[in-house]
């Protein structure tokens, strides 16, 4: 019974007075506590040279990311390349795109970061000046392939989806789906607090019977390099009223190689169509004999030297030309071994061409410190 109900008289209305005071009060202390309170995101301007490091998903869910902030805070290092979505299909933290809730791209392998969480990780970079970049990878993502069969690159046999060496299946380029899908992502990491997107995996599979095994109904005569140059278009037209900055890996032969080497990269087509192109020149990854080299591998500088030659000289033909950052290899893949002397051969190869921004790659977010400059 309320307490309006008690007594009679002045003390009535006294009493009533009182209660309605208190009712409007706690109205307003309720209306207040319901509106939720939106941190303020901070995105900070790209720096004028970038030197980063990959994090993979498993180290940003644990306790190396905590690590690479700490490296970057006593070195060089002033960007972090974080995987938002990875090449499994897997999303970082809980996702309000409703494509990534439908298919458990959020929750797929039961870990993930809260929005706290991740909001807690930028803040700590920010304000030890280390620039955030999201990484989101497009074509490659079995998890989305697999649920969503519709947008699977398809055999010619039997129209089911086409598999990888691996087993596993590839988004089909062609699909606007794929895009958007990455596009969304790629939205809901700046608003949470990411300077930047970088969109890896623009591209088809790179095995040679793909051409010969697949169909694609929706390339109405296009080759793959228009293919992926429309979609990349697509992508940064969709991000760009944002204000969102669009950058792109690559295969690191794109700059040398004339033709798009069979998965849709071709350097005059896409180099206009993002704000930054980042070319994975890992010597290991060059076949030998490539720049006259017997093992590219065995030489770093020689063979980051002749890429960046031939990036910039593509480039220089090109009107609006996006800007170069160089992926640079920190892993051994083959003889020989990598160590600091090969990482900082193939920093100096850059520094000598003029591109004194790069970022270091290896698998498992492990780095050769002694490779690295201490911060100023």
């Amino acid at each position: 019974m309320s307490l309006a109900c008690q007594g009679s008289g002045d003390s009535k209305s006294a009493t009533a007075s009182s209660t309605s005071s208190r009712s409007k009060a706690t109205a307003s202390s309720t209306a207040v506590k319901t509106e939720p309170t939106k941190p303020r995101i901070v995105h900070v301007p790209t720096p004028d040279t970038l030197r980063g490091l990959y994090v993979n998903r498993w180290a940003a869910l644990g306790s190396k990311l905590r690590q690479l902030i700490d490296v970057a805070k006593k070195t060089e290092v002033n960007a972090l390349v974080i995987d938002v979505k990875d090449d499994r299909g897997f999303v970082l933290y809980r996702s309000g795109v409703p494509l990534a809730r439908e298919i458990g791209a959020d929750t797929a392998d039961g870990h993930w970061l809260s929005d706290a969480k991740v909001r807690a990780l930028l803040d700590t970079m920010i304000a030890n000046g280390i620039y955030p970049i999201a990484r989101i990878v497009v074509a490659k993502d079995p998890l989305l392939a697999s649920k969503k069969l519709e947008l699977a690159i398809k055999r010619k046999s039997d129209q089911e989806p086409w598999l990888d060496k691996n087993g596993h299946p590839w988004l089909d380029p062609h699909q606007t789906a794929v895009w958007q899908y990455a596009a969304d992502l790629a939205r809901e990491a700046y608003d949470l607090g990411f300077s930047e997107v970088q969109f890896d995996y623009v591209r088809f599979p790179d095995e040679k019977r793909l051409i010969s095994e697949t169909v694609y109904p929706l390339a109405n005569g296009r080759v793959r390099a228009q293919v992926i140059r429309d979609q990349l278009g697509f992508v940064r037209k969709n991000l760009k009223t944002h204000g969102i900055r669009v950058t792109a890996d690559v295969f690191g032969l794109t700059a040398t190689d004339t033709t798009d080497m069979g998965i849709g990269q071709r350097w005059e087509m896409f180099i206009d169509q993002v704000d930054v192109v980042l070319p994975m020149v890992y010597p290991s990854h060059f076949a030998p004999g490539t720049y006259k080299l017997r093992n590219p591998n065995a030489h770093p500088y020689q063979t980051i030297d002749h890429a960046l030659k031939d990036a910039k000289a593509r480039s220089a033909t090109v009107a609006n030309a996006a800007k170069i950052i160089p992926w640079y290899q920190d892993f051994t893949l083959g003889p020989p071994h990598y160590y600091a002397e090969q990482v900082r051969a193939q920093k100096k190869a850059g520094y000598d061409n003029g591109f004194q921004s790069w970022i270091l790659w290896n698998p498992k977010s492990n780095y050769t410190l002694a490779a690295l400059e201490p911060r100023s």
